[in-house]
């Protein structure tokens, strides 16, 4: 007689085992507390705002997740489980008219992204934005709560913070103002990394417009051909998050777009100086930062947002402990690199020209030993050109921004809001999403728990548990944006009935540590140009 268990038996109890942990691990193991006074007029703050319950949407195929019916569902980074509204820490004190102005600037863009958002938004405009009470309500009827953990299924990530630095400069080039803030430069040209061939060889390949086209069929002793190109695939960087190459032309070759240290060596002759600028690493900051303000003598303000990015990875030069070891714990992970818990004591820390020290991002940076002038097409410079010495190959690239007022806009198009805008990895939380946060505040300590839209991302933020909150403008903004580096928990609001990322039976068997399970998407919700799935 065969005593082997069934593999459906098998797996079916894996599932449920995988289920009931979750369960644990959200604290939804035993029935949801008495509610709050905050939330036990949802009923009453409903009717007052005019909204109604949506409609429970239709039952979608198997294999596909639902906001508000899937338990739990995972992507590559992530593992995503549901949980009430009750269960999240600090839900019923937070004052929500505070985030309301952000979430419905996200409507604006969020409503050409399907039938679900554009019903939520609608009736987002019926809301009371005074009635703290409603929005929560509102929250309330119209989403599902979902806590985000990693791979490892750990529930806690890092929490930093960003700011706008305000730095001097000048619109001519002469001593100090001799580090040029670039635009995009006309000659960076893309390639879908989703359409290239596998594997290291050499294509050919065709420009159109600003696009690079593989040509199939043909063979090496075709790339003299006019209009032909050849393209080495084992140079390029593929698992970027928009899935775009950034390629130059030199003869008849395709390249990767050129590094730091070529940009500042060499020049960028095909990029549009916007401002020149006195030190360079107050410009690298702004890089990381991804926008900025550029004060002249005259008191005028050229404000900066991100435009593009040179297509590198970023790798930052990150400070030596006493022992040898980076005073900021990261992750590599293929091109990414992404910044680990750490409970040490540097808090107070945030860097400096007397410290040797940039504290950026939650990343302590070094400083670069040796900085002098960068090539700067048409001027002649005072010395020799050997570059500002900062070995990060990734560069960023600027546009003047319209705004003259209010927030800099980030990169899902909005201008940001202080203390309710946040930077997110878009694989694992979709921009323009609402996200409560539970942290600290820096330098008190006191809990910092509070709804937050995510409107922006950058080459530092990488991770599942992974946010960066933005402080806003002015010294202060920049000393708790520097400090800030607190561990945190996420929970990200779906709209119920939102198609997400695939069920996987395999993520319920994945080990710590070990690889996704086959057939995970990268992201939760596929965008073109934010985050892309193959």
């Amino acid at each position: 007689m065969n005593t082997t268990p069934s593999p459906v038996l098998f797996i079916s109890a894996l599932r449920w085992a995988a289920t009931a942990a979750a369960m644990l691990a959200a604290g939804c193991a035993n029935p949801p507390p008495t509610a709050s006074a905050g939330a036990s007029d949802t009923a009453a703050s409903a009717a007052a705002a005019g909204s109604t319950t949506a409609t429970p949407p239709p039952p979608r195929p198997a294999g596909s997740s639902t906001a508000g019916q899937a338990r739990t569902f995972s992507t590559q980074l992530a593992t995503y489980t549901s949980v009430s509204f009750d269960a999240v820490p600090g839900w019923a004190r937070d004052d929500f008219s505070e985030s309301w102005p952000a979430f419905l600037g996200s409507c604006k863009v969020l409503t050409g992204r399907g039938a679900e958002w554009k019903d939520v938004c609608a009736r987002a405009l019926r809301v009371d934005s005074k009635n703290n009470s409603a929005i929560r309500a509102f929250f309330e009827q119209e989403f599902s709560a979902y806590q985000i953990r990693d791979d490892d299924r750990k529930p806690d990530g890092v929490v930093t913070g960003y700011f706008e630095p305000e730095i001097p400069g000048s619109r001519q080039y002469a001593a100090p103002f001799i580090y040029p803030v670039y635009g995009q430069p006309e000659d960076m040209l893309f390639a879908d990394a989703r359409k290239l061939p596998a594997g290291s060889g050499t294509v050919a390949a065709k420009v159109e417009g600003r696009n690079v086209v593989v040509q199939t069929g043909l063979s090496t002793r075709d790339m003299g051909a006019p209009g032909l190109y050849a393209l080495d695939l084992s140079a390029i960087t593929r698992d970027t998050l928009d899935r775009k190459v950034r390629l130059r032309i030199e003869g008849k070759q395709l390249l990767p777009y050129y590094t730091r240290e070529e940009i500042e060596t060499k020049g960028a002759p095909n990029a549009r100086v916007l401002a020149f600028v006195s030190s360079a690493t107050a410009l690298y900051e702004m890089q990381i930062q991804g926008s900025g303000r550029i004060k002249l003598a005259n008191g005028d303000i050229i404000r900066v947002a991100y435009a593009e990015q040179n297509g590198q990875p970023f790798r930052p030069t990150l400070a030596q402990a006493a022992n040898g070891k980076p005073r900021s714990p990261v992750k590599v992970r293929g091109s990414s690199i992404e910044l680990q818990l750490d409970d040490g004591d540097e808090d107070d820390d945030v860097g400096g020209p007397a410290t040797g020290t940039i504290r950026t991002r939650g990343f302590t940076l070094a400083q670069p030993t040796a900085s002098g002038a960068v090539l700067v097409p048409g001027r002649r410079t005072a010395g020799p050109v050997v570059g500002s010495g900062i070995k990060d190959p990734s560069y960023v690239f600027f546009k003047e921004s319209p705004s003259p007022s209010g927030g800099p806009v980030g990169a899902f198009g909005v201008p940001l809001s202080a203390g309710r805008s946040i930077a997110v990895d878009p694989r694992s939380t979709p921009l323009g999403y609402p996200v409560f946060v539970s942290t600290r505040a820096p330098g008190t300590g006191a809990p910092m728990q509070r709804l937050t839209i995510a409107q922006d991302t950058g080459g530092a933020i990488r991770g599942a548990v992974r946010a960066d909150y933005f402080f806003g403008n002015g010294q202060q903004a920049a000393n708790n944006a520097r400090r800030m580096k607190e561990r945190g928990q996420l929970w990200i609001l779906l709209p119920r009935g939102l198609a997400v990322a695939t069920a996987a039976v395999s993520s319920a068997i994945r080990t710590r540590g070990g690889p996704a399970g086959a057939g995970l998407p990268q992201c939760l919700v596929p965008t073109e140009g934010v985050c892309v799935d193959d």
